[in-house]
């Protein structure tokens, strides 16, 4: 797939009833923001890969339909009663979207958990959290 271009993989988990919502979901919002997907996963345990291709994107910090549609595709995950990630966890990509998911004050809890166990900020710095003074 990465031969092929589908350079953008997210990871999302949703209730397994809610797999073929989900699938259905990522193939409109590709048809809307202009992205072909493959889909793929644990479907098991409602986990599912999406890999994404986009003709002239290979990230996706860098391409602003790319950021708009992956608003869209977790606003989704949630809708489903899904989150927005699975096995991977949340790391440079996903943590810009972590409010979709997450209330202010759960963020803020996981901040100061961070904080006790990391009080010098070098643990995984920047990746899930931006350094507050």
């Amino acid at each position: 797939m990465k031969i092929d271009g589908y350079t953008i993989e997210e990871d999302t988990v949703v209730p397994r009833a809610a797999l073929p919502a989900l699938i259905r979901g990522v193939k409109e919002l590709g048809r809307q923001y202009g992205f072909y997907a493959v889909c793929y996963g644990h479907a098991g345990d409602g986990n599912l890969h999406i890999r994404i291709k986009k003709e002239g994107s290979a990230n996706s910090q860098e391409d602003p339909k790319i950021v708009e549609s992956l608003r869209a595709l977790f606003v989704l995950v949630k809708e489903l009663g899904g989150t927005i990630s699975g096995e991977h966890g949340i790391g440079l990509v996903q943590k810009g979207y972590m409010d979709i998911v997450f209330q202010d004050v759960q963020l803020e809890l996981m901040r100061g958990i961070k904080k006790v166990f990391d009080p010098n900020n070098i643990l995984n710095a920047g990746k899930i959290f931006d350094q507050r003074n």
